[in-house]
């Protein structure tokens, strides 16, 4: 049972370090809308434990029913090009959109009186980071910038990226738990499901905390507007990466 648990976890840290998709749109939504550390790491584990979930459920169906393995093999086929093309339109909808917000929301220009009666404008862009902003000499304070609204889990994005990732196989673990499954050795069976859960798990949170950390750092200045669009050609992307390339 040692055994199969570390080639569990082996497989589980590689099937995740190589698929983008396992940590990418979690950072770059969290970036766009500027959400805190807890609250990226916890979809990126609620997503993580449904598609790590999902696949254990179909082995135990299958080996409960009798189904050959190459019969399950096809059927998280099909899944993983759904899950692929899912991501992909979400991608493309979320890009479409930011590039909205940001046109609409474009920078704007503020008229300045001077003591002396001169006036001037200059452009000033809500979502940029910069406090101060230095103008013929003389500095003009800015409101700090804004964040997203404080919203409702029941909003659309993070069940979206969550039904992507229920959709999404693990395309190793199959093979792997259903060799001990269907030959009865739940011992077996279970070690692998914890081996590569706990893998995935694990590998998905390190990435995520050490990109948040990155990433909160990164000043796009006049970008900062289409943080979102940016945020949406990232997770297009990796869809791409998973429809094809196989990622």
């Amino acid at each position: 049972m040692e055994a199969t648990f570390a080639v569990a976890v082996g497989v589980g840290v590689l099937h995740t370090l190589l698929g983008p998709d396992h940590y990418l749109p979690f950072l770059v939504i969290g970036r766009a809308r500027h959400w805190g550390l807890g609250r990226t790491l916890a979809l990126a584990m609620a997503c993580g434990v449904g598609h790590v979930a999902s696949s254990v459920v179909l082995g135990l169906a299958g080996a409960a029913a009798g189904a050959a393995l190459g019969d399950l093999e096809a059927l998280e086929a099909q899944r993983g090009e759904l899950a692929g093309w899912s991501l992909l339109v979400f991608g493309l909808v979320y890009t479409a959109w930011g590039t909205w917000r940001a046109l609409r929301h474009g920078p704007h220009r503020h008229v300045h009186l001077h003591p002396d009666g001169t006036v001037h404008r200059h452009p000033h862009d809500h979502e940029s980071r910069a406090g101060h902003g230095t103008v013929g000499g003389h500095q003009h304070p800015h409101a700090p910038p804004p964040t997203e609204p404080v919203t409702p889990w029941r909003q659309l994005t993070p069940w979206v990226l969550f039904l992507v990732f229920v959709l999404g196989p693990c395309e190793p673990l199959i093979p792997l738990f259903f060799a001990d499954a269907a030959r009865g050795d739940w011992g077996g069976a279970v070690a692998v499901a914890l081996g590569y859960g706990i893998a995935t798990l694990a590998v998905m949170a390190l990435l995520v905390a050490g990109g948040w950390h990155g990433l909160r750092r990164m000043n796009l200045g006049p970008l900062e507007r289409f943080s979102h669009a940016l945020a949406g050609a990232v997770v297009l992307l990796a869809g791409i990466a998973m429809v094809f390339l196989g990622l």
